[in-house]
């Protein structure tokens, strides 16, 4: 299998995609940004991309949750966790009370807040494409950091200057698997949506939700996103436990559908 990550080697996302029971022995291939490795997909380029959808402490990412709208036309095979630890990385002999800058992934450095405020309190932020990125501009450039992985360090020659800064010591990233499919029954499953709803149908959230209670499914997750036509315009997300192909999440499934202006199911998959 060929497989689409964030890249370049040496980031969480390439650790993931290590961590995913479909991808041994798979062709990894890194791409600039989630949108080269989704479009790749989408093109055949690759036969998958593992991409980020939400973390523990920064919530959603929203740039993955956008193409999955936007671009339809792959589905969720995989999700799995990832436990982040994140370390402060610079050239060997650099110390803290010399950096002038700090570079990372804007999804690091927003886990990374309260330390940053601590300890560099007046250095700026700069953000770049993906973790190891920046660990391999902070190994070019003097007085410069990094924020990212041990592997991002040990790739690019850098010293860990200060261990896990990250804001909560429970950090976890969830990692999705798109394909052209997704996965039969297995019996302990979640089900993956978007949907939008009509403006002028007052109460059709709660329409939607009840489809869900009254068939005793459980909602892992729900939350909204600009559909960036108009303000005050939403794309919903949500996470149901039960897969499509079940008698009740069809039922369900086919109650929403004529509650919404759009539904787009998202990918039944095996929970993590």
């Amino acid at each position: 299998m060929r497989v689409g990550y964030l890249g370049p080697p040496g980031t969480f996302s390439e650790d993931a995609v290590g961590r995913c029971d479909l991808l041994g022995g798979a062709d990894r291939r890194p791409f600039p940004t989630f949108a080269d490795a989704y479009e790749a997909a989408l093109r055949g380029e690759v036969d998958a991309a593992l991409l980020p959808v939400e973390n523990s402490i920064e919530g959603s990412v929203g740039a993955t949750l956008d193409l999955m709208v936007h671009r339809p036309g792959l589905r969720i095979r995989r999700e799995l966790m990832l436990a982040v630890e994140q370390h402060l990385l610079a050239r060997p002999g650099t110390r803290i009370e010399e950096l002038e800058r700090v570079l990372s992934h804007p999804q690091a450095l927003g886990q990374c807040t309260a330390f940053l405020r601590s300890r560099l309190p007046g250095v700026p932020t700069e953000p770049t494409l993906s973790t190891a990125d920046a660990a391999r501009r902070a190994a070019e450039q003097p007085r410069s950091a990094a924020i990212g992985g041990r592997g991002a360090a040990a790739r690019y020659g850098l010293d860990v200057l200060a261990e896990c800064v990250q804001d909560a010591s429970e950090n976890f990233t969830r990692f999705v698997l798109l394909g052209r499919d997704d996965e039969r029954p297995t019996g302990r499953d979640r089900t993956s949506i978007a949907f939008t709803l009509d403006r002028d149908r007052p109460g059709g959230l709660s329409e939607v939700l009840a489809e869900f209670a009254a068939r005793r499914l459980n909602l892992a997750r729900i939350e909204s996103r600009p559909t960036k036509t108009a303000v005050g315009h939403y794309v919903f997300f949500l996470d149901f436990e039960g897969h499509r192909a079940d008698p009740d999440c069809a039922d369900a499934l086919a109650g929403v559908r004529q509650r919404v202006h759009m539904l787009l199911v998202l990918g039944s998959y095996p929970r993590a």
